[in-house]
């Protein structure tokens, strides 16, 4: 855990300090420079048209995480609506949404995402469409299981029995409890949608090709490989391996927090 939260301190650094410290474009082509292995002017090396590969690897960070949040919170909003209407109503809309999410869930994330985005040009907003699309059945089911299990409550079955109306019961009582849950699998899910929009970016139906992507930069790395210039793709590669991981820890660390009987249970 305190490797992981190094980590993601180093890399915050590194996004903050690094892109003034420099004083370079990102985009600058200097092809006297293409190729270059990793040395005092290029720590980590230029890619094939001589741009800094750890400049842009801190740019692609930067802009695939915030890709990444922003598609995360777009499918938890998505999910937690669904999931908290289908377990507070009950019935048959609980089974209608519930199929509805078995009928998303039963397509490949990655196939349903490529069609989605392949109707729009590339840009950051099909990115974080496709990935709050596919991904949002995660939080609809864990919306909805915490939903059953508050209603059977004491303090919500005191306040229907107490003519409390549906919506003050989601509103004082379902959602604060509900918060910390949603949070967790937002977080969660932030590495999952940063991967899949790299995926998406390496197979060039993400973010634009001039945009400093970590999943474009592993696809410009590749055509390097076979001249021996392994850092293009390598060094994109661990700026997302790293810090998701890390991410994952910690939030697996929180999780254990949050549910410390489930924990013991797991445990034995």
């Amino acid at each position: 855990m305190r490797a992981a939260a190094a980590a993601l301190t180093a890399l915050g650094l590194a996004v903050l300090l690094v892109p003034p410290l420099a004083q370079l474009d990102q985009q600058l082509v200097d092809l006297r420079s293409a190729g270059l292995p990793p040395s005092l002017a290029h720590p980590l090396g230029t890619d094939q048209v001589g741009r800094d590969v750890l400049l842009r690897s801190v740019y692609g960070l930067r802009v695939s995480f915030l890709v990444g949040l922003v598609a995360a919170l777009a499918s938890m909003v998505v999910g937690g609506l669904v999931g908290l209407a289908a377990g507070s109503l009950g019935g048959m809309p609980d089974r209608l949404l519930m199929r509805l999410v078995d009928g998303f869930t039963s397509v490949p994330h990655l196939l349903l995402g490529i069609f989605i985005v392949a109707l729009f040009a590339p840009s950051p907003v099909a990115v974080v469409v496709s990935v709050g699309v596919t991904h949002w059945t995660t939080a609809a089911r864990i919306v909805r299981s915490e939903v059953l299990s508050l209603r059977s409550r004491p303090f919500v079955e005191a306040a229907i029995s107490g003519g409390a109306s549906r919506a003050r019961v989601v509103r004082r009582h379902l959602l604060p409890h509900l918060a910390p849950h949603l949070l967790l699998a937002a977080v969660l899910m932030v590495p999952h949608a940063v991967w899949h929009e790299t995926a998406l970016s390496f197979l060039g139906l993400g973010l634009p090709p001039h945009l400093a992507s970590l999943g474009n930069m592993i696809n410009d790395g590749q055509r390097s490989l076979l001249a021996g210039d392994w850092w293009s793709s390598l060094v994109p590669g661990l700026f997302i391996l790293v810090p998701t991981l890390a991410l994952g820890v910690l939030a697996q660390h929180w999780r254990d927090r949050l549910t410390p009987r489930l924990r013991s249970e797991l445990s034995l």
